[in-house]
């Protein structure tokens, strides 16, 4: 991760950059896959993603999934950034996804 923005590597292909931006009225937040679209968080309520047309792999838009929900969680709840990577990575392994976590990024248990 760089900041916000961050890439998944898979089989050798690196995927990204994935970031956010905040919608001009700052109601809601914009959810980006190499500068374009592809979904939208308006509220706890009301989520849109859609990175299908970009033909990832699966693994890519799981990862993606867990990854944009800690940041957008993380900014949303204002935590530190250690505290999200740590909550990105524990997040990470929790789902089976722990090879994606960045050697050294964060102590394992």
């Amino acid at each position: 991760m760089a900041g916000t923005r961050f890439w998944v590597t898979h089989r050798r292909c690196t995927y990204g950059p994935f970031d956010y931006e905040w919608s001009p009225d700052f109601n809601g937040v914009e959810l980006q896959y190499a500068g374009r679209k592809f979904g939208e968080y308006c509220s706890a309520e009301e989520l849109y993603a859609d990175l299908k047309p970009f033909a990832l792999p699966m693994s890519v838009v799981c990862v993606t999934s867990i990854v944009m929900g800690c940041v957008l969680f993380s900014v949303l709840n204002g935590l530190p950034e250690n505290d999200r990577t740590r909550l990105v990575h524990d997040r990470l392994r929790e789902f089976g996804y722990g090879r994606f976590c960045p050697e050294g990024a964060v102590d394992e248990d």
